[in-house]
Order: structure tokens, then sequence, then C-alpha cells
């Protein structure tokens, strides 16, 4: 027996009493003219679902990229408030010579500023005391001449 491969295979998926098909195969995105066996999904589904699963896997990478540089960041806001916290202030000031009481004082209710604290932190040892000072001056002629800083 052999086989001529020139003429058209019949598949049992067409349906020989509908005359062509090709309206209602043209309706669904099949050509009748296409004799390729038929499966139930596309060609292109398999393509889609990877291309899917390709792009939420990129949405994930990134969203744990931002969470990871979300914990950096909130990391990094600790520490540099525990640099310049009231209490590492205090520690400072308690470590300091010339300190009056009245100029302690002072000092406490300055530190309630968070600008204050980083000012003061950072300032080499021989100009925390002086800038106190300044400060406490600046408050003292605010309260005399009614002067605002």
């Amino acid at each position: 027996m052999s086989i001529d491969a020139s003429a058209p295979l019949n598949f049992p998926d067409e349906d020989a009493s509908s005359g062509s098909g090709e309206d209602v195969n043209m309706l669904d995105g099949h050509n009748n003219n296409d004799k390729r066996p038929r499966t139930s999904m596309p060609l292109s589904s398999g393509r889609r679902k990877r291309s899917r699963k390709a792009t939420g896997d990129a949405i994930v990478d990134a969203m744990l990229e931002i969470a990871t540089a979300s914990k950096m960041r909130a990391s990094a806001i600790m520490k540099n408030e525990d640099r310049f916290s009231i209490s590492k202030c205090i520690k400072v000031l308690d470590d300091m010579q010339g300190v009056d009481q009245r100029l302690y004082f002072f000092a406490l209710d300055l530190f309630d500023n968070p600008n204050a604290r980083e000012t003061f932190v950072s300032l080499k040892n021989d100009k925390r005391l002086m800038w106190l000072q300044g400060k406490w001056s600046a408050s003292s002629n605010s309260i005399i001449y009614g002067v605002k800083n």
C-alpha cells in the first residue's frame, strides 16, 4: 500500500457537513486551509504562559529588591537616629568640662530639636561648649529683647 504525500489529509475534527466551514473557523481564528492537527490550545499559549511566568517572576524579584532596599534604608535611619539620640547627646554633654548647671539644663531642652542634636554631636569637642554658649546667649537675648531666632 502506498501513500500519496501530496494528497490532502482528513482529520476527525473537520465537519464535512457544514460546507466549507471557513466562516465558522475564521470566527474562532482557525483557517481550514491550514491542515495541521489542532490542539485545544493555540500554539502560542505556551509562550504566553512562559512569558506571563517570567513577568510574574520579574515583578516578584522587583518587589523583593524594593523590600530589601526599604529595610536597608530603615536600618540606616535607625543608626543615624541612634548616633544623634538624646541619650548620646547627654553622654557627650556629661563628658564636657566647663558646663555649669544652667547651661546643662538649657542643653537638655535644646536636645528636643533633632537638628540641634545632630549639630552638637557633629561638632569637634573644642567647639561644642562655644556653640552651646552661643545658643544660650541668643536664647537669653530673645527673652530680654523679645527677638526671635
